[in-house]
């Protein structure tokens, strides 16, 4: 098996189930019928920042929420995979879709169904607080809560072993708008 900091230079792709990951975990039903979550700013300029630097990004969820995909648009998320029962099926795919070897794609899970995704990703990484299946399974564990930054901390670590992080930071901030 390669070291941690093999396995991260190898990188190409980086995947996370939604609820529990990029969300705290809690859905909020509302009266009219629709649904509230929050997600965490700090994994969004970790999503942009990844973007900047040429990581291939997916999403993989097993419900489906109009608020997942228009987050996912707005981070300009390359596959967004909802209703996925089967997510390993679905990491096959986002990686196939880029011709990427499962090696080159980490795996952010938080659950029991996770499982199977983290099983073949060439990086399994977890949250605090995953059951002990998930934890035992996974090369790394975020110190950052779901929700609260635990993708970006992901994403981070990535590109800084492969050198990244610095050019994409000053990628993406030359992209912002500069106030006058």
């Amino acid at each position: 098996m390669a070291s941690l900091d093999q396995a991260l230079r190898r990188l190409r792709a980086f995947a996370s189930d939604v609820d529990g990951c990029l969300t705290d975990g809690t859905v909020y039903y509302q009266d009219d019928g629709g649904e509230a979550r929050g997600f965490s700013v700090l994994d969004g300029l970790g999503f942009r920042v990844a973007k900047a630097a040429g990581l291939r990004l997916a999403w993989i969820s097993g419900r489906r929420s109009s608020l997942v995909e228009r987050r996912a648009g707005e981070l300009e998320v390359d596959l967004l995979f909802q209703r996925a029962t089967d997510k390993a099926s679905a990491l096959r795919e986002f990686a196939a879709r880029f011709g990427l070897r499962l090696s080159q794609v980490a795996y952010l899970g938080d659950d029991l169904n996770d499982l199977p995704a983290l099983r073949l990703a060439g990086l399994p990484m977890t949250v605090p607080g995953a059951p002990p299946e998930v934890a035992a399974l996974a090369r790394y564990t975020t110190s950052r809560l779901p929700g609260q930054g635990a993708a970006r901390d992901c994403l981070e670590l990535i590109l800084r072993a492969q050198g990244k992080w610095e050019a994409a930071l000053q990628a993406f901030l030359a992209e912002l708008p500069h106030c006058q």
